[in-house]
């Protein structure tokens, strides 16, 4: 490798102390499971609190305050309509990331493979 070379590979691998700080906030917010169990369900389109509450087997009590949680992290958004708020992940790419994680965990390559990251219904 020629030093041009490799101080590009050093200045992909090194990362400043404020992003390892974001990037560590946003995987602490996924660090519980319920907040895991809603953008896993998220991943697969938006869903009112109600909803959530129920496919996540929680309170709707306490999936609002994990939902807003995760929208002042950034990592869900939301829309109304009418009398009811609708949440969506913000960003494709962390829906794909739990997506394959979990399609890892359960063995599912051929899954990961398949759709190559992408995720349906989220514009990816």
């Amino acid at each position: 490798m020629t030093t041009g070379d490799e101080e590009q590979a050093r200045a992909e691998v090194e990362l400043s102390p404020a992003l390892l700080q974001e990037a560590a906030g946003r995987f602490g917010m996924l660090a519980a499971t319920t907040r895991l169990h809603i953008v896993w369900v998220l991943a697969y389109g938006e869903q009112d609190v109600g909803t959530l509450a129920e496919r996540v087997g929680g309170t709707v009590a306490a999936v609002s305050q994990h939902l807003a949680k995760l929208k002042l992290a950034g990592l869900v958004r939301a829309r109304r309509q009418g009398r009811h708020q609708f949440y969506a992940v913000a960003d494709p790419h962390l829906a794909a990331m739990v997506r394959q994680t979990v399609a890892h965990l359960r063995g599912d390559d051929e899954a990961q493979a398949g759709d190559g990251g992408r995720v349906r219904g989220l514009g990816a």
